[in-house]
């Protein structure tokens, strides 16, 4: 879906506050839920993801380089927040969100945003799959009336003895709002003014009322005082973990960018209104996670589910970020026992299908295309078996040694053609595969004329040198050689024939 508004047309406030106003209550709607679930996935209080959705909406939307793009709490730090605070307790989590953004507010000074994108698209992508599973195996348990484990492999093995004690009305919930989000998208066209709620309020209203209307006996949100109550000031490590606690934070850092500029910049596909400015935007998640962990919330980041739903309900400008970080402060202040109705199996089942939307087929098929597969699958065992960094770390290895080996592969084929001798050279012409260039140039018979088809991807300065000694040479015994080059431009070696 895609907002297509003519971008030379006159804005002003009058013009544009009305659909920001509708996308601001839309995006609200979906922000709640979610906001509230990725708190409780996360392991931390319920209130510190109403407050990250609040600072989120009102101060990046204020600051953003991205002006239709929506922050607030995200499915990809929840693994990583979640490791932190069983680590080192969710105070000094909020330090290191601190010292995250503090970070992220000096790279986007710097001008460095760009790099923070420097990230194969298999890693990304096979880092929020392998989140997605662990979010499912883990959320899996609190369906079935129990608690999430430490690790996938606890998840996986403990999960038959969970099976075999499990809470009927647990499930009942958890499969209710499962089958409300896989259904409302095929059901909405048919319902009218109805269409516009989005399907995570719809299915966590219908769990929480059947769960009231039946006097179900399960286990329900806590919000811990309210929003004045939630609000907890970081606390620093002890010096034995400060080593620790700098690699959390500039973890935290490099994910959170990485996730809010890419996002930044699929936002930008879905509308023709003002382009993303990367800086900018990353200084203003700096700043939102500065002030969000030193008041008790999760990390920020912008989110393409709600960025999609505010483009996708017609908003045009900042306000509607903003507005709807505004609607989460009025909800929570003015109607916050409401949320304290809704059954941890609820959420449960919402994070569960959350997981399972994070492990995208579309993506897996495009990265197949590419002959990525491979590193994908890596990030996503490395994510879901040892840690998140292990992930992206093997993740990351793996896509360079790819880039080396897609560097270092040469093809070299000869054929002859009445006295000439036709020498096709294919691949990428670098140190690694100069022997043996050289080794098939050296084989040719002498006095001969040889055209060389130089079509590479790249040639460095060993296979520039290789091959201007070996066409001397081959010149000063008696034969001709014709170069025929797609690549050229460096080489010192003249081109006798296009």
């Amino acid at each position: 879906m895609s907002n297509r508004a003519d971008p030379s047309a006159p804005t002003t406030l009058r013009t544009t506050l009305p659909s920001d106003v509708f996308a601001s209550l839309v995006v609200f709607l979906v922000a709640l839920p979610l906001s509230v679930g990725i708190a409780f996935a996360s392991g931390a209080p319920i209130m510190a993801g109403i407050i990250a959705a609040i600072v989120g909406g009102v101060v990046v939307g204020a600051l953003s380089g991205a002006p239709l793009q929506v922050s607030g709490p995200a499915a990809g730090l929840t693994v990583l927040v979640y490791g932190y605070v069983q680590q080192f307790g969710f105070t000094v989590t909020c330090a290191a969100t601190v010292a995250a953004g503090v970070l992220q507010i000096v790279l986007g000074r710097l001008k460095v945003a760009r790099i923070t994108m420097a990230i194969s698209p298999a890693v990304i992508h096979g880092m929020l799959a392998g989140i997605g599973i662990l979010i499912t195996l883990g959320q899996l348990h609190v369906v079935l009336g129990g608690s999430p484990q430490s690790s996938a492999v606890k998840n996986l093995t403990e999960l038959p003895a969970q099976i075999a004690r499990l809470q009927p009305s647990a499930l009942a919930l958890g499969l209710l709002t499962l089958a409300t989000l896989v259904a409302w998208p095929r059901i909405r066209g048919a319902l009218g003014p109805l269409k516009v709620l989005p399907g995570p309020l719809v299915a966590v209203v219908m769990g929480t009322t059947a769960a009231v209307v039946a006097g179900l006996d399960v286990r329900r949100v806590a919000l811990d005082g309210g929003l004045v109550g939630g609000i907890r000031l970081p606390d620093l490590p002890p010096a034995a973990s400060a080593i620790a606690f700098a690699i959390a934070a500039v973890t935290l850092c490099v994910i959170a960018s990485a996730e809010s500029l890419l996002c930044a910049a699929a936002t930008d596909k879905l509308h023709d209104g003002q382009r993303a400015d990367l800086d900018k935007e990353l200084t203003a998640q700096g700043v939102g996670n500065a002030l969000s962990g030193l008041i008790g919330g999760l990390p920020v980041t912008g989110v393409i589910v709600r960025s999609s739903a505010n483009i996708g309900s017609g908003a045009k400008t900042r306000m509607a970020a903003i507005l709807h970080g505004v609607w989460v402060l009025l909800f929570v202040t003015q109607l916050g026992f409401l949320v304290a109705e809704i059954p941890l199996a609820v959420l449960a089942g919402l994070l569960i299908h959350v997981g399972a939307n994070l492990v995208n087929v579309r993506h897996i098929k495009t990265l197949l295309e590419h002959k990525e597969g491979l590193v994908y699958a890596a990030a996503v065992g490395g994510v879901v078996f040892i840690n998140l960094l292990a992930g992206i770390g093997i993740g990351v290895a793996l896509a360079v040694i790819r880039l080396l080996v897609r560097l270092g592969t040469l093809k070299v084929d000869v054929a002859e053609r009445d006295e000439r001798r036709l020498v096709a050279v294919r691949g990428a012409l670098t140190f690694v595969g100069v022997p043996k260039l050289m080794a098939v140039l050296g084989a040719l018979p002498p006095a001969r004329t040889v055209e060389v088809d130089l079509a590479v991807i790249f040639v460095d300065h060993a296979g520039h040198e290789a091959l201007d000694a070996w066409r001397t040479a081959y010149e000063k015994g008696g034969g001709t050689v014709v170069m025929s080059a797609q690549i050229t431009e460096g080489l010192r070696f003249r081109q006798d024939a296009a």
